[in-house]
């Protein structure tokens, strides 16, 4: 996998939420739009930044079971 994964589920993210904008029911439509949206929106970036987390870690794993001469 590649950082064009978020790029993508992003786009995906973005459609999903034309639609929930333009189909949202009629009654409470703001509250439909606005939770929908931000439901959207919190789980993309979750998803993103455990996934970018994982993909670019800051440290290197390091193995603890290891004699120092080994090393």
């Amino acid at each position: 996998m590649s950082g064009y994964t978020v790029v993508i589920v992003l786009v995906l993210t973005v459609v999903l939420s034309v639609l929930a904008w333009n189909f949202a029911p009629k009654e409470n439509r703001t509250v439909w739009r606005s939770s929908i949206i931000l439901g959207l929106a919190m789980c993309y970036l979750m998803w993103a930044i455990t996934y970018l987390a994982q993909l670019h870690p800051l440290e290197a794993p390091r193995r603890a079971d290891m004699r120092p001469e080994h090393k």
